[in-house]
């Protein structure tokens, strides 16, 4: 099992932070970044198709882009109380690296919803 790094490669496109997911510790995921299987994902492709590496980089709020805020994710912040947007806006502020850091020193994947 890996130990979580701080590693600014391993943000998903929407925030999310792979270095600290369980299947990605446990080498049973390469991290959304890179899993090819990911191909379902429309903001990864939505990312990729605009050159970013996370939401971040785009002009619009993730709050009002349909991409983004859709069911899928509005399930996933359900589910695991995760405030994604709040992920975006850590990085907006701080940039990848810090993002990185943060999520290791938490050791955790998302920002929680309060």
């Amino acid at each position: 099992m890996k130990n979580i790094e701080a590693n600014k490669q391993l943000i998903a496109a929407c925030g999310l932070y792979c270095g600290a997911c369980r299947k990605y510790l446990a080498e049973k995921c390469p991290g959304c970044r890179l899993n090819e299987k990911a191909s379902w994902c429309k903001i990864r492709t939505c990312v990729h198709r605009h050159g970013f590496h996370s939401c971040a980089e785009c002009c619009k709020d993730v709050t009002e882009c349909k991409t983004y805020s859709n069911l899928i994710g509005k399930i996933f912040a359900f589910l695991f109380k995760s405030d994604r947007p709040a992920c975006i806006r850590y990085i907006r502020e701080h940039d990848e690296q810090a993002f990185a850091e943060e999520m290791t020193k938490r050791k955790c994947q998302t920002m929680q919803k309060k």
